[in-house]
């Protein structure tokens, strides 16, 4: 099968064909979003992040804004940067040259300030604009394709019939030859043994162990018995829908993945190696927004987000399809939601039926057709990752307990 997307000069295949400003620190957004003012067709990246980090807490911010200009969804970028910030803008700069495609970079305190800096950037941003939209659609082979899998604003519903159905369109992605990543590890506490079967060989089930033993530790760390109520694992929305813990969320969540093998476990933003095709897991915990960005920075192309109560929340550079299993949250939100599973639910219909439904809608996504996020310009959902003092040397304090099955 193939499907209809944009041939990029590295060898990558996007559906969308973005031009992105990309700040290199949060110092630089306003004026980002000023030059995007005047410039039909550009895209910002703003974020809150690229000075004053340190550590790993840095290297994610830098690792995700350098994954974001070199994405497949990405035709051409502009640079902006202060001068002075930590995640200098050369560095961002050349990241993304690496990827063949147009870049120029900008920098306010060498540019003459913020206004000259503006007019600089709004002619080559409009030179590259222009470039861009003479980039036509070709025929791309299926395997070139990587959707990720998400869940937000789950209720009983989701685990029951959009989260399967999607695990069925994973299924049948992955059987074609394309690839699939889920994450969200926070909400897969207790389904390590399940998911570490799946793996492709015994590494990899010991990765799958030690990335689910880290996130542990991660959000043991993270507790504080002065501020009991801030240390639910699962949202107060979640329990309103229906879902009574932890284990209900994850033993419904993991559905989405279906029941492909997990090829390898992906680090936060970093893109599987070359050749590599299949179901990725993402070694990250959950928050909406920093999860689905880490999956797009590891080189999905198109995020399906199943949610129950109902998330309106879109990604600038990746299409995000909203499938609910909840008929009421699909009549209520039909402007934006794209996709209802509730018939698994009210008519019986079956999964895998369902599964195939969904995939050709996925296929019409990947051809060009927007998304209700799209649509409403939502980009709620590119949040980069943040790390306080994780516990990093937690891992070989549990290896013991991460010996795969044999």
């Amino acid at each position: 099968m193939k499907f209809m997307g944009y041939a990029r000069s590295d060898g990558k295949t996007g559906v969308r064909n973005h031009v992105v400003i990309i700040p290199s620190v949060f110092c630089a957004n306003r004026t980002a979003e000023r030059i995007a003012s005047r410039v039909d067709g550009l895209t910002v990246l703003r974020h809150p992040v690229g000075c004053s980090q340190v550590g790993y807490d840095g290297e994610l911010t830098a690792r995700t804004l350098i994954a974001m200009g070199t994405h497949p969804n990405v035709a051409a970028v502009i640079v902006l940067g202060l001068g002075c910030e930590r995640f200098k803008p050369d560095e961002l700069f050349e990241g993304v040259k690496k990827s063949g495609k147009p870049v120029a970079k900008f920098v306010i305190q060498e540019d003459g300030g913020t206004a000259a800096t503006i007019e600089k950037a709004v002619k080559t941003a409009k030179e590259f604009v222009a470039r861009a939209n003479a980039i036509k659609r070709v025929e791309c082979e299926l395997s070139e394709l990587m959707i990720a899998l998400k869940c937000g604003g789950t209720d009983a519903t989701s685990g029951l019939a959009a989260n399967p159905a999607v695990g069925a369109m994973s299924d049948r992605l992955v059987g074609e030859g394309g690839s699939s990543i889920f994450s969200e590890l926070n909400e897969l506490l207790g389904t390590e043994d399940l998911l570490a079967k799946r793996a492709v060989n015994a590494e990899i089930a010991r990765k799958i162990y030690n990335a689910v033993y880290y996130t542990e530790e991660v959000l043991r760390s993270s507790c504080d018995d002065r501020f009991p109520k801030r240390n639910h694992l699962i949202s107060p929305g979640n329990f309103d829908g229906g879902v009574s813990s932890i284990v209900e969320k994850a033993l419904g969540g993991v559905h989405k993945s279906g029941y492909a093998p997990i090829t390898d476990v992906l680090e936060y933003a970093m893109p599987p190696k070359p050749g590599q095709k299949g179901l990725f897991l993402m070694n990250y915990e959950s928050h909406d927004g920093e999860v689905t960005t880490g999956m797009v920075g590891c080189g999905a192309q198109i995020v399906a987000f199943t949610t129950g109560r109902g998330n309106p929340c879109g990604l600038p550079l990746a299409p995000v399809i909203k499938v609910t299993g909840n008929a009421a949250t699909y009549e209520k939100m039909k402007g934006d939601i794209d996709f209802s599973a509730a018939g698994i639910i009210s008519d019986g219909v079956p999964i895998k039926d369902m599964g195939d439904t969904f995939f050709d809608f996925v296929l019409r996504v990947a051809n060009g057709e927007l998304t209700a996020a799209e649509k409403m310009g939502g980009d709620e959902l590119f949040c980069i990752a943040r790390r306080h003092g994780a516990p990093h040397s937690v891992i070989e304090e549990r290896r013991k307990y991460c010996e795969a099955p044999a």
